[in-house]
């Protein structure tokens, strides 16, 4: 089970795990900020490496026709191994489902990873839980 709907609460802690251990642990952003009010209307997905979960991602609606991309995490120790661009693609074809767009706020380091998956910039950076971050945004039609 590669990439999977985390649409158990196994499978949610599991994704839960991943973010907490990038962003909580490696990249100090406070618990409370990375667990937010969005968790219950957010679709998770989870990337597994036999049953170990590695990476993770969430959707939700952010307006009429588009959805937000948020909390796009790989484990540190299984980064340069694809399983970022497994759960976007996960991520990504069950979005076209339901939107025509897709909108996501890129930590600065990680915004070439989005560009080479078709994300143009939108704006100039801001910070967001103390990390640069650029607004951007993805065309599914």
């Amino acid at each position: 089970m590669p990439v999977v709907r985390a649409d158990t609460p196994e499978r949610y802690d599991d994704a839960l795990d991943v973010r907490m251990a990038v962003f909580v642990e490696e990249q100090g952003v406070p618990e409370s900020v990375e667990v937010d009010d969005h968790e219950d209307e957010a679709t998770h997905f989870v990337a597994y490496d036999a049953d170990t979960p590695v990476a993770t991602a969430r959707l939700r609606e952010y307006e009429p026709g588009v959805g937000k991309v948020e909390r796009v995490a790989v484990l540190e120790s299984r980064r340069g191994e694809g399983w970022g661009d497994r759960v976007m693609d996960a991520l990504e074809s069950a979005a076209s489902e339901s939107y025509d767009e897709l909108y996501l706020h890129a930590q600065q380091a990680a915004a070439g990873f989005y560009e080479r998956r078709d994300y143009e910039r939108e704006g100039d950076s801001f910070e967001e839980a103390g990390i640069p971050h650029v607004a951007m945004r993805k065309s599914l039609n």
